[in-house]
């Protein structure tokens, strides 16, 4: 594997891929899904694009689901990053222990923020619509400073699923 220059970030897949999540994350170098996955089968096709660290999410149960860790570490180049599903969550200082980027799910809401020199990214929801919010994953692009998020809106301009 070469350098990682580009992560891509989905969450809350929920069974649910879409192609145009797929067409998303086709140039990552890294992928990373934010639990709450909900079949294995995702994990494979994701997979089938570039190396791939997923986390448990709260509705991930079964065999399948027990192999998936509640948290991980990315190392991506420069970016260490810390990944859970709920941010509630963190049980440790981000900051303190040197990661760079903690990424997170849970809440379907695309985010993005910085804290004491963290940045925090929540890719939102690829898989099925939850109330009116929108279904979108993210791309972290490593090659410029300071890092870039772009947040790619899955629906048609229409907002059709």
């Amino acid at each position: 594997m070469g350098p990682i220059r580009s992560v891509g970030l989905i969450s809350d897949t929920h069974g649910l891929l879409r192609r145009e999540a797929l067409d998303a994350l086709r140039d990552s170098d890294l992928i990373i899904h934010a639990g709450d996955v909900g079949a294995p089968e995702i994990l494979d096709h994701l997979r089938a694009i570039a190396p791939l660290v997923a986390v448990k999410g709260n509705i991930d149960k079964g065999d399948w689901a027990s192999q998936l860790p509640e948290t991980a570490v990315a190392d991506a180049g420069p970016a260490r990053i810390y990944v859970l599903h709920d941010l509630k969550q963190l049980d440790l200082d981000p900051a303190a222990a040197q990661f760079k980027v903690v990424v997170s799910g849970h809440s379907h809401k695309p985010a993005q923020f910085q804290k004491e020199g963290v940045m925090y990214v929540n890719p939102g929801s690829a898989g099925p619509r939850r109330f009116r919010l929108p279904i979108t994953v993210a791309r972290l692009n490593l090659r410029t400073q300071p890092w870039k998020v772009e947040f790619v809106d899955l629906l048609d301009e229409n907002g059709a699923d």
